[in-house]
C-alpha cells in the first residue's frame, strides 16, 4: 500500500512531509512527491523511485510553506513513472490530492468529466479524477471540505484521501474510506498520515479516524465528521511505541533487526498474558467453557505470513481443544458463501490491522452472526476496533516488508489461545498446561541463544545464493513452516520458491526433481522424523541438494542431507518457533548475496489494503 503525510503549522511542511516519508517507504517505493501552499499557489514535487530521488529533484529549493501533503506510492493504476506519481493536481493546479486504495468507478468518472466538463487528464491513475472532482465542486463550495465531501458522494472503492486548496491555504481535508487514516495532534501544528511511523517524531497523541469520517485539519485544531457531517468527539489514542524502534539501531537492514528482535517479541507476548501462577489471562476477552463449548466450528482467516500462523493455529487448536478448525485464504472467503452462523468462532490474524481482504472477510463473518477474536499487532487498528474480542501481539513496530517477528508472536498467540481452550473445556490436563507454558517461556532464551550462531547461515548462503528454482518440503506442523520459509525466499531473494507437504511429492512434484535442485527439508516433528527421512532419500536418489532443518540429537539425517542445520531441542508442538528462524535467515543472506533490496521487495508493500 501507500503511504500519507499531511501536515500543517508553523515549521516548514516540506521538512516534516519528507521526514515522515522516509518512516513510511515500506507502505510504497515506485514513486514519491510533496505538494505545498506557497502564496496561495500550489507546488508540486515528485519523481519515480524513491524517496532520495525527490530529494534530489528538490535540491536546494526551500519550499518554504506551513501546509503541505506528500505520498509514497506502490502503484495500483498507471506504471510508477514522474507523471502517475502523487500529488495529482487538477487543470488549473489549485486543488492537490494524494489517495490510498482504489476507486472503483474511476472509468465513468474520467469519461464523464472528458464529456461533460472538458478535462484534460495528464496520469493514467484513478487518482486525478478526484483532484478534478474537487478541483469542480470547489467553484460552487463555499469550503474545501465542503467539495471534498461533494466528490467522495460520487465514488466507490476504497480510499483514504487528502487534499489541499490553493485559496484555503490552512487547511487538510482528509477522508477514510476503507483504508488507515490517522490524525496527530501538536502544538500549533497538526498532522495526517496513514501510518503511527511517520508521525513518531513529532507527536504520540492521535487520533485514530473511523470508517467513513471526514477530518478538516488547520494548524489550532482537529475535526472529525461522521458520514452525516455531524461532528465526533474522539478520544485521544496515545502511542507508547518508542521512536528508536522504528530505526535500525546499527543493523544493516530493518529484517535482520527484527529477526533478532523475536526472542523478546515471543517473551513480551507470553508473559503479558500470564498471572503469577501461570495462568493465561485475556485481558478482558470472556471465553467462557459454556461459550466454547457453543462453538460449532472456528474459522482463522488471514493472507500470507499471517495465514501461515493460522496452519498452525489450527493444528494445536484442534490438538488441545477438540474443535474442528478451518482455515481460509481472506481474499477467497466472502466470494464462496462460508458456513458461518452464531455458532462459529471466527479468529482474523492481521499483522497492520488494516489488510483490506481480511477486514472485508471479518465484516462478512460478524454479518452472518459469527463471534470475531482478532490477533493483531497494531493498537487501535481497523480489524482491532471492529472484533468483538481482540489479542494484541507485543511485536513492536515491523518495518521491513517480509514480515518475520510479527509471524512469531501470532504463533505465540496461537499457542496461548490453544491452551486456553483446552483448559477452559477439559480436554487437556493441568500437567499439560503447566508442562507447555514451561517449554514456551524457555523459547525466547532457546532462540537467544540460536541467534549466536548466525554465521553458519549466512555461509550456506554463500554457497547457495545462485539457485533459481528451490523447494521447501515437510510433514505436520513442518509443511506449515515450509510455506513460510518459502514466502519469505521468494519475497526478498526473487527466487521461484515451491513449499508442499513431503508426502505430496510423489503425487507429481517429484518430476521436478533434477541434479543439483535445491530441497529445503524440515525434519522437526519427532513423530513423524522416520517418514521424512524417506522423502529425503526419494529426492536424494534423483539428485537433489539437501539443506535439511532438524533438532538437536537427530544426527541420523546427516546420512541423507548435504548439509543439516540444527535447532534446539524442543517438544513438536512448539518447533515452529524454532524451525522458521534459520528459513528467514537463509532468506534474508541469499537477497543479500544477490544484491536484493531486502526491507523494500520490488512488488510489494507491508500493508495490503487494496484488493
Amino acid at each position: 500500500m501507500c503511504g500519507i503525510v499531511g501536515y500543517v503549522g508553523k515549521d516548514n511542511a516540506k521538512d516534516v512531509i519528507i521526514d515522515g516519508l522516509k518512516k513510511l517507504e515500506y507502505r510504497g517505493y515506485d514513486s514519491a512527491g510533496i505538494a505545498v501552499v506557497i502564496d496561495k499557489k500550489i507546488q508540486i514535487k515528485k519523481h519515480v523511485g524513491g524517496i532520495e530521488n525527490l530529494e534530489n529533484l528538490i535540491g536546494d529549493d526551500p519550499l518554504y510553506s506551513h501546509t503541505g501533503i506528500g505520498h509514497t506510492r506502490w502503484a495500483t493504476h498507471g506504471a510508477p513513472s514522474d507523471v502517475n506519481a502523487h500529488p495529482h493536481i487538477n487543470g488549473d493546479s489549485s486543488v492537490a490530492v494524494v489517495h490510498n486504495g482504489i476507486i472503483e468507478n474511476y472509468a465513468e468518472l474520467k469519461e464523464e468529466l472528458i464529456n461533460e466538463h472538458g478535462v484534460v487528464f495528464r496520469s493514467e491513475t484513478d487518482t486525478e479524477v478526484i483532484a478534478h472532482l474537487v478541483g469542480l465542486f470547489m467553484k460552487d463550495c463555499d469550503s474545501l471540505e465542503d467539495a471534498v465531501y461533494m466528490a467522495t458522494q460520487k465514488m466507490r472503492g476504497a480510499y483514504a484521501i487528502v487534499a489541499v486548496a490553493a485559496k484555503d491555504p490552512d487547511k487538510l481535508v482528509a477522508v477514510r474510506k476503507d483504508a488507515p487514516l490517522i490524525a496527530g495532534l501538536g502544538k500549533g501544528s497538526n498532522f495526517i498520515a496513514s501510518d503511527i511511523p511517520a508521525l513518531l517524531k513529532y507527536v504520540k497523541e492521535i487520533y485514530l479516524i473511523e470508517n467513513g469520517e471526514m477530518v478538516v485539519v488547520t494548524p489550532d485544531s482537529i475535526k472529525i465528521f461522521d458520514e452525516n457531517r455531524q461532528e465526533v468527539k474522539r478520544e485521544v489514542f496515545h502511542v507508547t511505541w518508542d521512536v528508536d524502534a522504528a530505526e535500525k539501531e546499527g543493523y544493516e537492514h530493518f529484517m535482520l533487526k527484527e529477526i533478532f528482535e523475536q526472542p523478546k517479541g515471543i517473551s513480551e507476548t507470553l508473559n503479558r498474558r500470564l498471572d503469577e501462577n501461570g495462568r493465561i489471562k485475556l485481558d478482558g476477552i470472556s471465553l467462557t467453557k459454556d461459550d466454547l463449548d457453543n462453538f460449532s466450528k472456528i474459522y482463522i482467516v488471514a493472507c500470507g505470513t499471517a495465514y501461515h500462523a493460522g496452519l498452525v493455529g489450527k493444528a494445536v487448536i484442534e490438538k488441545f481443544a477438540k474443535i474442528p478448525v478451518e482455515v481460509d485464504v481472506a481474499s477467497e472467503f466472502r466470494y464462496r458463501d462460508p458456513l458461518v452462523d452464531e455458532k462459529t468462532l471466527f479468529i482474523a490474524i492481521s499483522q497492520s490491522g488494516e489488510t483490506l481482504d481480511t477486514l472485508a472477510a471479518l465484516r462478512e463473518a460478524k454479518r452472518k452472526g459469527a463471534r470475531v477474536l482478532s490477533v493483531v499487532n497494531v493498537v487501535g487498528s481497523s480489524v482491532a476496533r471492529e472484533s468483538d474480542d481482540v489479542f494484541y501481539t507485543w511485536a513492536g513496530p515491523e518495518i521491513a516488508v517480509a514480515s518475520t517477528k510479527a509471524y512469531t508472536t501470532q504463533l505465540t498467540c496461537m499457542y496461548i489461545i490453544a491452551l486456553y481452550m483446552g483448559l477452559a473445556r477439559g480436554t487437556i490436563t493441568q500437567e499439560f498446561y503447566d508442562q507447555f507454558i514451561k517449554d514456551l517461556q524457555e523459547i525466547p532464551g532457546k532462540l537467544e541463544e540460536y541467534l549466536k550462531k548466525t554465521g553458519e547461515i549466512e555461509a550456506l548462503a554463500k554457497i547457495l545464493y545462485n539457485k533459481e528454482q528451490v523447494f521447501f518440503i515437510g510433514r505436520g506442523l513442518d509443511s506449515s513452516i515450509s510455506y513460510e520459509g518459502s514466502l519469505k525466499l521468494k519475497e526478498i531473494s526473487y527466487i521461484n520458491s515451491f513449499a508442499i507437504a513431503a508426502g505430496e511429492l510423489k503425487h507429481g512434484t517429484i518430476a521436478l526433481m533434477e541434479p543439483g535442485t535445491l530441497v529445503l527439508a524440515l525434519a522437526t516433528q519427532d513423530a513423524l522424523y522416520e517418514k521424512m527421512i524417506s522423502n529425503i532419500q526419494e529426492i536424494k536418489a534423483r539428485g537433489a541438494h539437501v539443506l535439511s532443518v532438524a533438532k538437536e540429537g537427530n544426527q541420523a539425517i546427516e546420512m541423507q542431507s548435504n548439509e543439516v542445520i540444527y535447532i534446539p531441542y524442543c517438544r513438536d508442538e512448539i518447533a515452529p518457533l524454532l524451525s522458521v528462524v534459520p528459513l528467514q535467515l537463509f532468506s534474508y543472506y541469499v537477497a543479500k548475496e544477490r544484491g536484493c533490496n531486502i526491507d523494500k521487495p520490488k512488488n510489494l508493500a507491508k500493508s495490503v489494503t487494496v484488493e
